[in-house]
């Protein structure tokens, strides 16, 4: 992940302490969840349903959540071929914050200098559970759960039939462990474990 520039892949904790994450949102489906749960996390979200729904943003601040760029409309299929132009508007169409998640973890020679000139860092993950390929939550669960080590950066999804029960399971199940949520301040955040 490392070799066209610096990627977040973790950060330095305080304790056993983990970084949630969240990709492609806003939608309405994750907040009673996570408050329930009393834990806070980063939702990553698209510029294009941002702008559509800012009453979702808005709750999701409001609730102690912290918001970051996850580009204007999430081309996953081409984001890693962009020409410089197109991929500066997908930056510029996210939500303003000083993170960025490419589409899928995707980048391209172009990424590292656009981000840059923004003043924005680039946030990878440790551990995901690959929950947008299939609604079996037991392997989700079983894909993050072993590979977690205080510091990791979990991404998970919100919007889909299962996003719900597998984010209260995974964090259920990391509590159990004795795990904490944070959401690390930038000195804390590294580019490799």
């Amino acid at each position: 992940m490392q070799w066209l520039g610096p990627v977040i892949t973790c950060f330095e904790p305080r304790g056993k302490e983990l970084w949630l994450t969240i990709d492609d949102g806003p939608t309405d489906d994750t907040l009673d969840v996570l408050a329930a749960l009393d834990v806070p996390a980063t939702f990553f979200v698209k510029g294009s349903l941002a702008r559509a729904h800012p009453e979702r943003i808005r709750a999701m601040l409001e609730r102690g959540h912290t918001i970051a760029n996850h580009s204007d409309t999430h081309p996953s299929a081409t984001f890693w071929c962009l020409p410089p132009g197109r991929l500066a508007r997908q930056i510029d169409g996210g939500p303003p914050s000083r993170w960025f998640r490419a589409p899928v973890g995707m980048k391209n020679p172009f990424v590292h200098p656009a981000l840059r000139r923004r003043g924005v860092r680039l946030i990878g993950w440790s551990v995901r559970g690959f929950d947008t390929l299939g609604d079996d939550i037991d392997r989700v669960v079983a894909r993050i759960v072993p590979r977690v080590f205080p510091g990791a950066i979990v991404v998970l999804h919100q919007g889909r039939a299962i996003s719900t029960r597998c984010i209260a399971r995974v964090v259920g199940e990391l509590r159990a462990r004795g795990y904490e949520f944070v959401i690390p301040d930038d000195a804390r955040l590294k580019t490799k474990r």
